[in-house]
């Protein structure tokens, strides 16, 4: 929200008061509480009649140091909060310099001068990170009487924003306003599904605003040298986090706001769905299942998308009697062809439902504060909507999807939960305001712990639309609906590279777009970005997306990427297991990996895939693309041309390939099997070497489909020997050396061999 009217005014009926200096300092168990006036005090008079802002300042975490600032603290906290982690045996220092006082967490302080005008300067390593100045901590009201907590913090030449959440705008976040309010707005708009107050920098931090509701940032956007941050309220606070990389910047704020869970294997596999308003019977998925399979496409998951239930009726989570009337067989049928199973849900009763009078008699459904359930005709006729703060309610619902997974029903695409009323009244007395984004944090995380529960730990998989901060939890989360268009691909990609540094480890897209039909050309191109994604899926509105619809060629391509994918396995689960780890995204923008390039720093039609596969997808009729390689020579995956960078390349490809390069360096494991996404993927591995330098050492560990380690290699060149030695390796194992002119060199491993040499050159 802006609220100056340039440089020297402020805005029609707009005031505003920010601290000017501090008046007294305490400090106590490990915290730093500043009594900062609004005025220059010269005398005791000009202490009356004025506020008084409390700022509060701690260190949760290493490298973390939070700041609280408030007007008035008598107000009622309703919640609802984001949960947070904090490290019990942290014990951030703190220290004065004559008037100087300092907090300091691991690299971290957060400096203040008591005699010097209002100023919080945060450092690192010797180095300024950020500061809050004349501006930076205070509190504005508007015209229609609302009190707003406001937050800026300078940014330096030359420093870029990103973040937010899954944003479709600008991937560079510099210039815009952004609010973080749920909404269902498509991908073509500046509303977002999934907001996230975090965003980072390319100076070396974060900054996470921990309120659930409302947060209205302008980025460069009002004051140009500043991030403004503001909530409603009389207190906002956030949390500076320091990297030095961006990956230690996401790494410090998953450890704080949650870690994203582990996906199953399967679930990295192909997913077909029915698409939306299609027409779909038992008889239309047999013959989309056995079309995959009659054209040697490897299919993982097959999905249901609404209309699995009956019309006006969502959700009574019972499948259409008039054209599923054996679902419990046609889902037997399905895993005898080693398929999972998805369906569509959404937190909303329809008036329709059976469930809507068992709901409204208990007290599950959100009501308004005369105690009429609240109601509207927006998407299903007189729904209502589950109140996931009420306990029993996220029992009764949870119960309605056990029923499901007992029938043989794997995982759920948790659509919507954007759209959240706040005229309402919630069970736990919830605030409202801080529900409405909040509200699918309840959602996912009680659909996620039914899978849990039901199929155990690291099975347990969403499809997913909405998120706030701390939901990569519960992965995976998809784009929304987006038009079948390269432009809308585009835009589709820079909102998933935002996500991916807002925290969010897994993500995914509708392959081939979701309103309208795609042509050949848009469905073949999405379908290799897709499947060069975290999690792939076919998915649309109102027309099939099963290749054949669309060319024979679009077949293979479909079938080619595909087994690609599969035989990427050993290397794409590791990526997943760095994302539950440290919340590194599977899919990278450029600036995550090349944080000292300074032509990353910008780029959003391109990303990393793991930390060693680089892809431009191809967003051209004509298959034009224009990319860029940082340092080194990399090695396209597929053809085995090299190339050195750093330099940007403007090129055509057919339909069969895109840029697909191999990191300097790198040693990418190759599984031996097309045939699926699950297998042993030690078993028969290839490690491809890529122009290691002399003296490299890489360490390559193969995952197990169940998350533990199946095997590591150690790579080593000295001069012109390669050495690589392996521990754990049972089966059969390859090492493949590429050339300088395309050629590659094989070198086999028999079972149980630990060490194996070759020449270079």
């Amino acid at each position: 929200m802006k609220f100056t009217d340039g440089y020297w005014l402020m805005r029609d009926g707009v005031s505003a008061s920010y601290a000017t200096e501090v008046a007294e300092t305490r400090v106590e168990d490990g915290r730093l509480t500043l009594y900062a006036p609004v005025r220059h005090v010269e005398n005791r008079g000009h202490t009356l009649n004025s506020p008084l802002l409390t700022v509060e300042c701690w260190s949760p975490a290493e490298g973390v140091i939070g700041v609280r600032s408030s007007h008035h603290t008598g107000g009622v906290d309703r919640g609802p909060h984001f949960t947070l982690n904090s490290s019990p045996d942290h014990a951030p220092k703190i220290t004065r310099d004559g008037s100087a006082v300092e907090l300091t967490s691991g690299a971290l302080s957060l400096r203040v001068d008591t005699d010097a005008p209002w100023r919080l300067d945060f450092r690192a390593g010797g180095r300024p990170l950020t500061s809050a100045g004349r501006r930076g901590t205070g509190f504005a009201t508007t015209p229609d009487g609302e009190h707003h907590s406001v937050g800026q913090l300078a940014l330096d030449v030359g420093e870029l924003v990103y973040g937010l959440g899954e944003r479709f705008t600008p991937f560079v976040k510099n210039g815009q306003t952004v609010d973080i309010w749920q909404a269902d707005g498509g991908t073509a708009s500046e509303q977002a599904y999934k907001n996230v107050p975090f965003h980072l920098t390319n100076r070396g931090y974060g900054v996470f605003v921990n309120h659930p509701g409302r947060v209205s940032y302008e980025i460069g956007s009002e004051s140009v040298g500043q991030v403004q941050f503001s909530v409603p309220g009389q207190s906002v606070e956030y949390f500076v986090i320091h990297g030095p990389t961006p990956k230690e910047i996401i790494d410090r704020y998953t450890a704080l706001t949650g870690r994203p869970a582990l996906p199953p294997a399967w679930s990295l596999g192909l997913w077909l769905s029915t698409s939306f308003t299609t027409s779909y019977d038992e008889e239309t998925v047999n013959r989309f299942v056995t079309g995959m399979a009659e054209r040697d496409i490897p299919l993982g998951v097959f999905h249901f998308d609404c209309f699995w239930m009956r019309q006006y009726q969502w959700c009574d989570f019972t499948w259409d009697p008039e054209v599923f009337p054996d679902p419990e067989g046609m889902l037997r049928r399905l895993k005898e062809r080693d398929l999972r199973v998805s369906v569509w849900i959404n937190p909303y009763i329809a008036q329709k439902s059976p469930l809507f009078e068992e709901a409204r008699e208990r007290g599950f459904l959100v009501r308004r504060a005369d105690g009429a359930v609240w109601q509207w005709d927006l998407w299903q006729a007189g729904m209502g909507l589950v109140d996931f703060t009420h306990p029993g309610a996220r029992d009764w619902y949870a119960d309605k999807l056990r029923a499901l997974t007992r029938q043989g029903v794997d995982c759920f695409k948790t659509d919507f939960g954007e759209r959240v009323p706040t005229d309402v009244v919630w069970h736990d007395g919830s605030d409202p305001e801080l529900m409405h984004n909040y509200y699918t944090q309840l959602y996912n995380e009680t659909v996620f712990q039914v899978l849990t529960e039901e199929r155990g730990e690291n099975e347990a998989v969403l499809f997913a639309r909405s998120a706030t901060a701390g939901g990569q939890q519960f992965p995976v989360h998809w784009g929304g609906d987006c038009e079948s268009t390269f432009g809308a691909m585009a835009e589709s990609l820079r909102g998933g590279l935002s996500l991916g540094l807002s925290g969010f480890g897994f993500w995914s897209h509708d392959i081939g777009g979701f309103e309208g039909t795609p042509t050949p050309a848009v469905f073949k191109r999405w379908t290799q970005f897709g499947l060069l994604s975290s999690h792939s899926r076919l998915h649309g509105s109102k027309s099939y997306r099963v290749p054949w619809d669309y060319d024979e060629e679009a077949v293979a391509v479909t079938r080619d990427f595909t087994r690609l994918k599969h035989r990427l396995m050993p290397y794409l689960y590791e990526a997943a297991r760095q994302a539950a780890r440290h919340g590194t995204p599977v899919m990278r923008a450029m600036v995550l990996e090349f944080p000292d390039d300074p032509s990353c720093h910008t780029l959003d039609r391109q990303y990393m895939l793991g930390g060693d596969l680089l892809v431009a997808p191809v967003f051209s009729e004509n298959g034009t693309v224009e990319y860029y390689l940082p340092e080194g020579v990399w090695t396209h995956f597929l053809t085995g041309e090299r190339v050195r960078g750093p330099v940007w390349r403007r090129e055509t490809y057919g339909f069969d390939s895109l840029p697909l390069f191999a990191r300097p360096g790198s040693v990418v494991p190759f599984g031996r099997s097309a045939e699926g996404a699950v297998y042993d993927w030690a078993d028969g591995v290839t490690l491809r070497v890529h122009e290691p330098a002399d003296g490299d050492h890489a360490t390559t560990r193969i995952p197990a489909p169940d998350g533990s380690t199946a095997a590591v290699f150690h790579t080593r060149r000295d001069g012109d020997d390669l050495t690589v030695w392996a521990e754990g390796a049972t089966g059969l194992w390859h090492v493949q050396l590429s050339g300088p002119s395309g050629e590659s060199t094989l070198l086999t491993a028999r079972p149980g061999t630990e060490v194996l040499t070759a020449r270079l050159g």
